[in-house]
């Protein structure tokens, strides 16, 4: 109980630097240039070697994601589970990012794709895979990753250890690099999970989350995309709302 405490009291002290950073960006005006490479990439430092994930140079890679596999999660509670997938879809969304979408027998008892997420991402191509268990399998999947022409693919899915692990090891072997979303991914238990991320971090996988991928992709609260950034965390951050709310309140009350 102490843990979880101290936890939930670390999270909301960077929910709050996150806010306070937002409430001071907003208004501050266009972003200012960012590091970049020698050849002109964005990257971590000046100069530097490591290519950030940027909203212009990624692929979302939605993997099975199905009304009947929602079942089979147990790594996450169901509810909190399936806010993060929708919160992922939302993020592409708000950035514009190009997704594929796949499914596994989709008309057996895996079910339909989520369709909150088809709501939200209509324009998407959807690939009905016949009965390959790995993605990377079908041609038409593969083929729609590549018409992006990205080589970087966030990926998440149903189960980790089979339908994200597989199609990741081939993506990371065609020559791709991948981030899997580890909160959108869901497995029957936690130590299939923590094996899953271990087995894709081995093999060369970036292992982050849903609110790390999305301050990624908008790197500065000034971009255009900051204040749907800011509403997307209070919509699907329980503390993070609360710590806006706060600080509004506190910001507009009376002296």
């Amino acid at each position: 109980m102490i843990q979880n405490r101290s936890r939930s009291l670390l999270a909301v002290v960077a929910l709050s630097g996150a806010v306070l950073g937002l409430i001071a960006g907003l208004s501050a005006g266009a972003s200012q240039p960012s590091a970049t490479g020698a050849n002109g990439t964005p990257t971590w430092a000046p100069g530097g070697k490591h290519e950030r994930w940027t909203p212009d140079n990624c692929v979302f890679a939605f993997v099975d994601h199905q009304t009947g596999l929602m079942n089979l999660v147990d790594s996450a509670r169901p509810v909190e589970y399936k806010n993060m997938v929708i919160a992922l879809a939302k993020t592409a969304k708000l950035h514009d990012v190009p997704v594929v979408i796949t499914t596994s027998a989709e008309d057996g008892p895996n079910g339909p794709f989520l369709p909150e997420v088809l709501e939200l991402l209509p324009g998407a191509p959807h690939i009905a895979r016949p009965g390959q268990i790995n993605a990377w399998e079908n041609a038409d999947f593969v083929e729609a990753i590549r018409k992006t022409g990205r080589k970087k693919i966030v990926m998440s899915g149903i189960t980790t250890d089979v339908c994200v692990v597989f199609a990741a090891l081939s993506a990371l072997d065609a020559g791709y690099e991948v981030y899997i979303v580890a909160d959108a991914s869901g497995s029957m238990n936690d130590a299939t999970q923590t094996a899953s991320l271990m087995r894709l971090a081995d093999a060369g996988a970036v292992i982050g989350t849903w609110f790390a991928i999305s301050c990624e992709l908008l790197y500065d609260w000034r971009n255009s995309t900051g204040p749907g950034s800011a509403q997307l965390f209070i919509e699907h951050m329980p503390s993070y709302a609360e710590v806006f709310q706060s600080h509004k309140a506190a910001s507009t009350a009376k002296p």
